[in-house]
């Protein structure tokens, strides 16, 4: 049944005379509650927020004072009382309400300035069950909303950073606050508890293993507003999850300007198909421009797969971003720099890189402090007109694959190995997507094509292109290993795969028309395998 409005104006100027105080973050509350107290604000506080403000020398009641109960169950109830929420929610010019706080002896609160327990932070550490439960907040999301709703009469706080502004408006107002502040307090609150709501639901649904709860929300808490979206009519900002995946998130940025909306977007891409080639494993590089690889590579030395992975596609890697799976060293860095490249991301960078990167200071370099595990569960989501696409992460490694021969000819070692390596970037790749490869690094990447065949096309044109560039004899097709991230529909994406010198192909099979395509691999001698797992990416 909806309530009825009782349509009371409110007031645009409101006094502060009582404040109420509680908070886990103390951040400044000390330098707050003393401009409080300033302007004559009688302060009201909790547990360890009371004992800090108490320490300062600064009058301020117990929360227990007021409500004539103790704290009790380890401080789980405290605020949970008529005369705190009775003090939130009273409209002070409605007759009944102001009768109601005479009668039960309420006061009213002007001013709650609230933070959370860190259930984000503790989730992110890693706590276990217990510790994680007894960290989601209850007394304070409910003060926050209930202040959050009669912002009509009462200024919510929730986040320290809004402390000046709150100083500054009371400083020269006289000790009030305007109604369009307290409008824009109560938004950002209310936003609050829903992304603190949604970092608990989502936390259950992993630690019980409901990957589509019947409810799913997705929060976040701004990291940066940007200069703009992916074309400058657009607006933008990055919001971040709190998930502890180390990437272009959580990610320090040494040097450099603020990154773009697509710098972020292609970085994030670059890092995550640079994680397939874990550390331990040799080097490896990855260059990604318009969010799909134009070169990757293995190799002895950091330097020799970044040298391999630009051989690729060195037209397209300019102005492209570069993504490393180990520390970058100085002679790595010195070869980078020689080429025009918007973002560096990688684990570690040593001190040697850090002067030779310094040398361009709006090359962004970013390092991250270990890879995101590629077998990690999680979730990805896209929205769409009215609703939100949400999957699991696609963690499928060529390597914990069974692959089947269906071929006359069995893959060679040397061929297997290329294969594993052209899946890997496959996977990154968008769809339709074919990946030609040869001992442990890119010759051809076509990608995102409404034809199969066109993308083995492209893929070709790419492997000559770069061949006549680095002075080759003949594309890196020549004897390479092909990858296809779904099946082949027909034989003649196949056919142009041989046609470039492609002689082992790895594929999900599972058309209507394998034996067709595996009768043309036969009788072209090229050895194929099916995975059974694909890797479409839209």
């Amino acid at each position: 049944m909806a309530v009825v409005s009782k349509k009371i104006p409110a007031p645009d100027r409101v006094k502060i005379r009582t404040a109420l105080l509680s908070v886990s973050d103390k951040t400044g509350i000390v330098e707050l509650a003393q401009a409080l107290v300033a302007q004559g604000v009688k302060l009201l506080s909790t547990g360890g927020t009371h004992k800090a403000i108490a320490a300062a020398g600064l009058p301020v009641r117990d929360v227990s004072e007021v409500t004539g109960f103790p704290e009790i169950m380890d401080g789980r109830v405290k605020t949970l009382h008529p005369t705190v929420h009775g003090g939130l929610l009273a409209i002070r010019d409605d007759a009944e309400h102001a009768a109601a706080m005479r009668e039960h002896g309420i006061e009213g609160i002007d001013l709650a300035v609230i933070n959370l327990y860190p259930f984000e932070e503790v989730r992110a550490a890693g706590g276990d069950y217990p510790t994680t439960v007894e960290n989601i907040d209850i007394g304070g999301p409910a003060m926050i909303r209930a202040s959050a709703k009669n912002h009509a009469y009462v200024t919510i706080v929730v986040d320290p950073s809004d402390y000046p502004a709150l100083i500054e408006a009371l400083r020269t107002s006289e000790g009030q606050t305007a109604y369009a502040f307290r409008q824009k307090l109560a938004a950002k609150a209310y936003a609050r508890t829903a992304a603190y709501d949604t970092a608990i639901s989502n936390w259950f649904a992993e630690a019980l293993d409901i990957e589509m709860p019947r409810y799913r929300t997705i929060g976040g808490v701004l990291k940066e507003e940007m200069r703009y979206g992916e074309n400058p009519h657009q607006n933008a900002g990055f919001y971040v999850t709190g998930e502890n995946r180390p990437g272009v998130a959580t990610a320090k940025l040494l040097q450099g300007k603020q990154l773009s909306y697509n710098n972020i977007n292609d970085t994030d891409g670059a890092f995550e198909l640079i994680a397939e080639f874990l550390q331990g494993k040799g080097p490896a590089c990855a260059i990604i421009k318009h969010a799909n690889p134009c070169g990757v590579a293995t190799g002895p030395t950091l330097k020799d797969a970044y040298l391999r992975a630009l051989a690729c596609d060195s037209t397209s890697a300019f102005g492209g971003i570069i993504a490393l799976n180990q520390l970058l060293d100085g002679e790595t860095a010195e070869e980078i720099v020689k080429l025009f490249t918007e973002v560096i991301i990688a684990p570690e960078v040593s001190e040697e890189a850090k002067a030779v990167i310094a040398r361009k200071p709006n090359l962004r370099l970013l390092v991250t402090g270990g890879l995101p595990d590629p077998r990690s569960r999680g979730i990805t989501a896209k929205t769409v007109s009215g609703g939100l696409l949400v999957q699991t992460r696609d963690n499928g490694m060529v390597e914990d694959i069974d692959l089947r021969v269906v071929t006359k000819r069995a893959p060679t070692p040397a061929e297997l190995e290329d294969m594993k390596f052209a899946y890997k970037v496959a996977k990154h790749v968008k769809s339709n997507a074919i990946v030609y490869a040869k001992d442990g690094q890119t010759a051809g990447i076509g990608a995102g094509q409404m034809s199969r065949v066109d993308s083995a096309r492209i893929a070709a044109i790419k492997a000559e292109e770069a061949a006549r560039a680095m002075g080759w004899a003949e594309p890196m097709t020549k004897g390479s290993a092909v990858a296809s991230e779904a099946f082949f529909p027909f034989a003649d994406g196949l056919l142009s795969a041989i046609a470039a010198g492609a002689t082992a192909v790895i594929q999900p099979g599972g058309s209507m028309r394998d034996e067709e395509v595996i009768a043309a691999a036969d009788e072209h001698n090229v050895a194929m395998v099916f995975t059974g797992m694909r890797h479409f990416r839209h």
